[in-house]
């Protein structure tokens, strides 16, 4: 059996040799070999779904080198520099989206392709963290150094100064002029609770940010220094510190005799003396206003409000101004002397004296000054008229009392009890009564 099955695939590969092989044509076809046959194909390759894998494979390796191509390219463009010319100042509205962003960014010319810039912030994954702002563009700057400067949110800062001396209202009035800053005041801050200073904001801060702000580096500095203050003042708490220190600020704007004025009224506070400080007449007559707009005259203090120290012994019921930290610190530690008189000099500054005689001297030089200069058609506004104060009970500038008139009592002197003890302000530390002159 088994060799009849030999024998019959025997003859079945004869017959298909015979039936492959060809007669041959010529002599030289015959000496031609035969090609050998193709080997037969693999059932699964021709299988569809092997097929389809396979082009499948072939689109994600194309697709993955055109995509790495396309990074490389987006890379370089991200990269290199921009087309800015010259620096530029742009405002991020809060709350824009990555695309609003890119949109202003390339409308302004700070980028040239909003759609490489989108991609890039993407790919960083810092779409969440650009912040909104003004910012000011650098020239040149890529894409990649425009998406750090939003993540970073460097802001323009703008700056306020308010100077020293300066009433609450005045200070209100300066920062509602600042167009860099919006919304409104709604209330006018206490007298003397703002710290004059610079400070720093950036666009689109509120107005009421600003005061906070300057009434939270009061605090702090009011604190700090009040802790440094001489034990032996004859101040009772942190409004009236205040309160003198802007008196203080108000008289000088040399920052090298405010201890010594500091002394002056220290001294006379403590001997019971009226301050007769002119700019609490001025305060007392219009208010937050700080100026009179004209000079001193005689009605102006002879008035009568709470705030003339003139006519009212010790420290007026408030602060006439913000004062700022010099003046702070030169109460803390006023001057050690025995000066209680003081007037201008008229260069800007101030001659002190310790007795009323020397102080009388001073007086006569500063009114021939004033009276130049009022000839010259120089400001005497918020300034006493030497003419108004001739021949009366308290000349001198700020705590200048008169000469002796011709029967020799020194009417100005608030020592000089004959003609009764002067009004105490009610709001006053309470401090030892004075003897008697003489």
């Amino acid at each position: 059996m088994d060799d009849k099955a030999e024998s019959r695939e025997s003859r079945d590969r004869g017959d298909g040799a015979a039936r492959a092989r060809v007669n041959p044509k010529s002599p030289r076809q015959a000496l031609t070999p035969e090609p050998a046959p193709a080997p037969p194909r693999s059932q699964r390759v021709r299988n569809p779904l092997v097929v389809a894998l396979n082009a499948l494979i072939s689109l994600v390796m194309i697709a993955i080198i055109a995509g790495a191509g396309v990074l490389y390219w987006g890379k370089g463009e991200f990269d290199r520099p921009g087309p800015l010319a010259a620096e530029k100042t742009l405002m991020i509205p809060p709350k824009s989206g990555l695309q609003a962003i890119a949109d202003t960014l390339e409308r302004e010319g700070v980028i040239d392709d909003r759609y490489v810039f989108v991609g890039g912030v993407a790919l960083y994954r810092r779409s969440g963290e650009l912040k909104a702002g003004e910012y000011a563009f650098a020239p040149g700057l890529s894409m990649r150094e425009v998406m750090d400067l939003l993540v970073s949110g460097k802001s323009i800062l703008h700056q306020i100064t308010i100077p020293e001396g300066l009433t609450s209202r005045q200070i209100v009035d300066r920062i509602k002029a600042d167009t860099t800053l919006v919304g409104e005041i709604d209330a006018l801050p206490a007298e003397g609770s703002l710290l004059p200073e610079t400070y720093s904001f950036t666009r689109g801060t509120t107005r009421a940010q600003i005061v906070e702000q300057m009434k939270a580096a009061h605090d702090k500095a009011l604190a700090a220094i009040w802790k440094t203050r001489d034990t032996t003042l004859p101040i009772r708490d942190e409004r009236q510190f205040v309160t003198l220190a802007s008196i203080v600020e108000k008289e000088t704007g040399k920052a090298d005799e405010r201890p010594r004025v500091a002394a002056v009224f220290v001294n006379r506070l403590k001997k019971g003396m009226r301050l007769q400080s002119d700019p609490t007449i001025i305060y007392g007559i219009v208010g937050g206003q700080g100026t009179l707009g004209r000079s001193i005259t005689r009605a102006d203090i002879e008035a009568e409000t709470p705030y003339n120290t003139y006519r009212f012994a010790g420290l007026p019921p408030g602060p006439i101004a913000n004062p700022g930290r010099a003046a702070l610190e030169a109460v803390a530690q006023p001057s050690e002397t025995d000066d209680l008189y003081f007037v201008a000099d008229g260069t800007g500054g101030h001659v002190f004296a310790s007795t009323l005689a020397a102080h009388n001297r001073n007086v006569a030089k500063w009114r021939a000054v004033e009276k130049a200069r009022a000839a010259a058609g120089a400001s005497t506004v918020d300034q006493r008229d030497p003419d108004a104060v001739d021949g009366g009970a308290d000349d001198g500038e700020p705590v200048g009392e008169a000469a002796p008139d011709a029967a020799g009592a020194t009417e100005g002197d608030p020592l000089d009890l004959r003609d009764g003890q002067p009004p105490r302000n009610p709001d006053a530390p309470v401090l030892p009564t004075p003897k008697p002159a003489g």
